[in-house]
């Protein structure tokens, strides 16, 4: 682990989607790695599946009634690799920062809630999908696997990321702390569910931090009132899409770094000293001295899972040599 005498320079950026136009949410995420990269951002974070948009339109509407909106959110996911991707990347190599993208992918018939990690030099170097879509969630994307639970070598040290409700997984938080991640993505949709959901957000990162002895960089969106008025025109159901943000970023000892961003746009900057994490591992360090393998471990399948598996027919063995034979 190569913490001592580093500082990383963390952006979590809070934004509101362009709702009507997938071209115009990219321009807002390439803006604003400009914008961090101009304030000496070396990460920069971006909320849950914020390209084109999360659809909040499926927490608010039955299935029955959101048909037209899911098909709508298929035209313009993004595939990966893709004029998406081919956009951010540049970007991120431009700017020479590590950026974390949520996005809806699309693979043929499903989508994804996919996390994006690209690196300084704007290589693709993490694409994983959320394991289990929560709640409403699970009419609108498949299941992730295993094989994107991974930690990563970056510009700015060992990262790994999860989104929203994953962080109620602990094992899947295990998976990466026994990875050594030094800093951890965290992804939020926001505007959602009211003042709880933030509150409940911060105990989350601010635990993880805690328990891993790693950083935590944490996004939300936002909804401005006129998105909402145009996702529902009834007040009551308005009242679910307000809230809910918490853009922050957390140190290995659970403190927070800058004053969390809880509602509007903005992006929220800290310095990450590096040698926090051993200043926090040397007392508690969960996946080394003050683990106990030998009576809790965890075992997890790291394989990509398909529904379609070609296996090659097993070849018959040649003939022997009759001449060979006859000798």
């Amino acid at each position: 682990m190569t913490t001592n005498k580093r500082i990383v320079r963390a952006a979590a950026v809070q934004i509101a989607p362009d709702l009507d136009s997938a071209d115009g949410t990219l321009a807002k995420v390439l803006a604003a790695i400009a914008d961090a990269a101009a304030q000496g951002a070396e990460l920069v974070v971006f909320p849950e599946t914020f390209v084109p948009y999360y659809p909040y339109f499926s927490f608010v509407r039955p299935p029955f009634a959101a048909g037209a909106e899911h098909l709508l959110l298929y035209e313009r996911a993004v595939a990966v690799p893709g004029p998406v991707t081919h956009a951010v990347a540049a970007a991120a190599r431009s700017h020479g920062v590590v950026v974390v993208l949520g996005v809806n992918e699309r693979d043929h018939g499903s989508l994804y809630n996919t996390q994006l990690v690209f690196d300084a030099n704007g290589e693709l170097v993490l694409k994983r999908r959320k394991i289990t879509p929560t709640y409403h969630e699970r009419m609108i994307w498949g299941q992730g696997d295993a094989s994107g639970l991974k930690v990563v070598e970056t510009a700015v040290g060992r990262l790994g990321a999860l989104a929203c409700w994953e962080h109620y997984n602990p094992l899947a938080r295990y998976a990466l702390m026994a990875q050594h991640e030094e800093i951890h993505c965290a992804q939020f949709p926001g505007s959602m569910v009211g003042q709880i959901f933030a509150d409940q957000m911060e105990v989350t990162i601010r635990h993880h931090a805690l328990e891993s002895g790693c950083f935590v960089v944490n996004a939300t969106g936002w909804l401005s009132d006129a998105q909402i008025l145009s996702i529902t025109p009834d007040p009551a159901v308005q009242k679910a899409l307000r809230g809910g943000c918490c853009s922050a970023i957390v140190s290995p000892e659970g403190m927070l770094m800058a004053e969390p961003l809880r509602s509007g746009e903005g992006i929220v900057i800290a310095d990450l000293d590096m040698a926090l994490i051993t200043k926090r591992k040397r007392m508690m360090d969960s996946v080394g001295h003050y683990a106990r393998p030998e009576l809790l471990s965890l075992v997890i399948d790291e394989r990509a899972h398909a529904a379609f598996t070609s296996r090659a027919p097993v070849a018959e063995p040649a003939a022997p040599d009759a001449t060979a034979l006859a000798a």
